[in-house]
């Protein structure tokens, strides 16, 4: 078995947070000004949220953050990332999990999710960890053209 270590960002991590998400959006989507803001600049994240790197062997394997947003006591799970040959064996869990410890840190009321319904996977570990899906009355409208999944989780 393979031990998975999920710690927080530190200095160096920048190009894997990168690469990590440039792999998935661009096989199931294009880059979007939205994530290059977010990929470039992972300080403005670390300002008033975190950053996970998930580790194999001292590999940087995956990656998720933790974003501030403007509603009160609210935080965003976004920029979730695993390796390709990593996925399936309970990475994005690992990540999920020290997140929302790491957001109860932090204060957070509520947790929030913007995905797409072609990321099955990644909806289902939302799922798993109790996170509801959103009508549409109860959706901010979101910068990304992709995103027609919204999700929260009451802490």
């Amino acid at each position: 078995m393979v031990e998975v270590v999920v710690r927080a960002f530190r200095a160096g991590d920048e190009g894997a947070f990168k690469a990590l998400n440039i792999e998935w959006i661009e096989h199931y989507f294009r880059i979007e000004p939205k994530d290059i803001e977010a990929l470039d600049n992972p300080g403005r994240i670390l300002s008033e949220g975190a950053i996970a790197m998930a580790e194999i062997a001292g590999q940087p394997v995956g990656t998720c953050a933790l974003i501030k947003r403007p509603e009160p006591g609210t935080w965003e799970i976004a920029k979730m990332g695993v390796a390709p040959t990593r996925r399936g064996a309970g990475i994005g869990s690992a990540l999920m999990a020290h997140l929302m410890n790491v957001a109860s840190e932090l204060g957070a009321k509520r947790l929030y999710i913007e995905t797409n319904s072609a990321l099955a996977p990644a909806i289902h570990v939302y799922e798993k960890f109790g996170f509801r899906h959103l009508a549409e009355g109860e959706r901010p409208i979101s910068p990304y053209v992709r995103a027609d999944v919204f999700m929260e989780r009451l802490l």
